[in-house]
């Protein structure tokens, strides 16, 4: 059996957005490399912890009403060892174009692809880099597989 198995997703870099992958007879392909589990650790928003401070502005002072400000995914909650999906990387959205965010940055994508140590025995490689100002550049390998993106920062400066 394959070490990833999963429902097989592919990204369309002109629409920057994931979808399911049909075979030609219309069924759901499989993926049994760590491709579409690393979509979904970078491209899906985890849920914020109660002291991350919030693109909107949102703290313990105003606290909103309602969930939705923290994002993540409700099937978190059915997870009996609480291993939540997706990554923070949301809240850098205002973040100011520094040193910190390339580190916060650096820790989420830690945070969001710990899975890749217990499913593969080896951490996941992950480098960031600022190549210029108001640019943070993500690489992130797992088991011979490698996911870049490029992402502006600097909304507040």
């Amino acid at each position: 059996m394959a070490a990833f198995l999963d429902i097989a997703f592919a990204y369309d870099p002109a629409t920057r957005r994931c979808d399911l992958q049909l075979g030609d007879d219309g069924d759901l392909l499989l993926d049994e490399t760590p491709a579409t589990a690393m979509l979904i650790s970078f491209g899906s928003d985890r849920r914020a912890r109660e002291d991350d401070e919030l693109p909107s502005g949102v703290s313990e002072l105003n606290a909103p009403a309602t969930v939705v400000e923290r994002r993540g995914w409700a099937g978190d909650a059915l997870d009996i060892d609480y291993r939540p999906i997706g990554s923070r990387l949301w809240l850098l959205e205002r973040a100011k174009d520094s040193s910190i965010a390339s580190l916060m940055c650096t820790e989420w994508l830690k945070e969001a692809f710990a899975w890749a140590e217990e499913e593969t025995g080896k951490s996941a490689e992950i480098d960031v880099t600022r190549p210029h100002p108001g640019r943070l550049l993500q690489r992130i390998r797992v088991d011979g597989r490698e996911l870049r993106k490029s992402r502006d920062i600097g909304g507040l400066t």
